[in-house]
């Protein structure tokens, strides 16, 4: 038997405007809506896709599973995410190798490096 990676789930109170905001991010489309519980976004060249799903109470907290995303410019896809509502929450480097930690408007946190 082989697993294969759907998507990634995120918890959230408003599936449609964080589903929106990750859309933008990553120059992907929101592909599915269930009435505003449960928003399907295929990111643009990206897989898996990412999903947002309506719950009462997210869990509190730093995250335990993040999104490590890779980008030829990452100093400039930080920048453009920041204008875009995202925050950011430290900067790392071990070894020669850098990347920045960002929180989505909902608080997610997630990482921009250099592709690898």
């Amino acid at each position: 038997m082989t697993l294969k990676l759907g998507m990634v789930t995120f918890d959230t109170r408003d599936p449609m405007a964080i589903g929106a905001w990750w859309a933008q991010a990553t120059g992907g489309q929101i592909v599915e809506d269930n009435d505003g519980w449960f928003v399907i976004v295929a990111p643009g060249d990206a897989q898996p896709n990412l999903a947002f799903q309506k719950v009462e109470d997210p869990t509190p907290g730093k995250n335990r599973v993040h999104l490590d995303l890779g980008a030829d410019d990452p100093d400039a896809e930080v920048e453009r995410l920041l204008a875009a509502g995202a925050t950011k929450v430290d900067r790392h480097e071990m070894d020669g190798f850098a990347w920045t930690v960002l929180a989505d408007p909902d608080g997610n946190q997630f990482c921009v490096s250099p592709t690898h």
